[in-house]
């Protein structure tokens, strides 16, 4: 359950964070005559319903197996993800549409004054801060809903970039800097969100561990005292977790008590070498000469 905790625990401090920088960048782009500053203070408000999406998310996630849900409910933190994605997409769209108007009608940008510059400066500090302490978590504890609420804050950070430099431009006279800002930081948003979306709807089809994580699983494997071959191996992702099935060739002359003994020690030794494995199943067949030749994964073909 620490892992849960430590996500609950940057997830809480981020969703402070985003109301606090919220309201004030609303307000400074109301007072400071800033439209851009007005949507990035929407934009940062969308972050907070996305943390709150996390903390459901682990929420669910945490809870263990059922008779509805044999294998547990990591799959809520994948789903979260998914939705966190398709936030992006729209908030990246939404801010380039928005861009795109305003490029094609620069007589309806304003020129601002200098509160929401300023207010954007402390804005990419306090966004960066939370996308570095979520990411860390993250990546520690193999979050992929986490992952991309930090990227969330990433678009944030990047989106009042955008804005500055639209502030920035207005105030200096080039009024068209403003829309070409907005635009470019879109498509930033909008690519961290298709790249999400392609990963979490990998791992909700059961998407397979990635090939570093196998080749290790495969030497553990055959280096395994009485493990002869492996004559098939399939994986799947499981929210931040994935399970494993295993098909191992030993001695056919042994018993079924030492064939299982062999069994269990493949298991033991996976979930306790691999990080993020959740279960291993084990099936057991006769070394045969001929057929495990046939083997896709044997001593002869690895390299140790």
């Amino acid at each position: 359950m620490q892992r849960y905790d430590e996500s609950r625990n940057v997830t809480i401090k981020s969703i402070i964070i985003n109301v606090i920088l919220s309201v004030i960048k609303v307000i400074a782009g109301i007072i400071g005559n800033s439209s851009a500053m007005i949507a990035d203070g929407i934009h940062s408000a969308s972050d907070i319903v996305t943390s709150l999406g996390v903390l459901i998310g682990n929420i669910i996630a945490k809870k263990p197996h059922d008779k509805e849900h044999n294998y547990g409910h990591e799959k809520a933190e994948t789903l979260v993800a998914f939705i966190l994605s398709l936030v992006l997409l729209v908030v990246g769209a939404e801010i380039g549409f928005d861009s795109l108007k305003l490029l094609f009608n620069l007589n309806e940008v304003k020129t601002p004054t200098l509160l929401p510059l300023v207010v954007g400066f402390i804005s990419i500090i306090f966004k960066e801060y939370q996308y570095h302490i979520t990411i860390k978590v993250a990546n520690k504890i193999n979050s992929p809903s986490l992952k991309a609420d930090a990227w969330h804050h990433r678009s944030d950070s990047l989106s009042t970039v955008g804005a500055l430099i639209g502030i920035g431009g207005a105030m200096l006279g080039f009024k068209i800097l403003d829309p070409i800002a907005g635009v470019i930081v879109s498509l930033f948003i909008i690519k961290v969100g298709i790249d999400i979306l392609r990963t979490s709807s990998n791992e909700l089809m059961d998407y397979s561990i990635d090939k570093e994580e196998e080749e290790k699983l495969i030497k553990l494997v055959l280096n395994t005292k009485g493990v002869y071959n492996i004559k098939g191996l399939k994986s799947r992702r499981h929210g931040a977790r994935a399970y494993v099935d295993l098909t191992i060739c030993v001695n056919r002359k042994i018993t079924v008590y030492e064939g299982h003994e062999i069994a269990h020690n493949v298991e033991e030794r996976i979930i306790k070498e691999i990080e993020n494995i959740k279960g291993v199943i084990v099936h057991v067949e006769p070394n045969n000469t001929n057929s495990c030749e046939m083997c896709k994964y044997n001593k002869k073909n690895i390299d140790f």
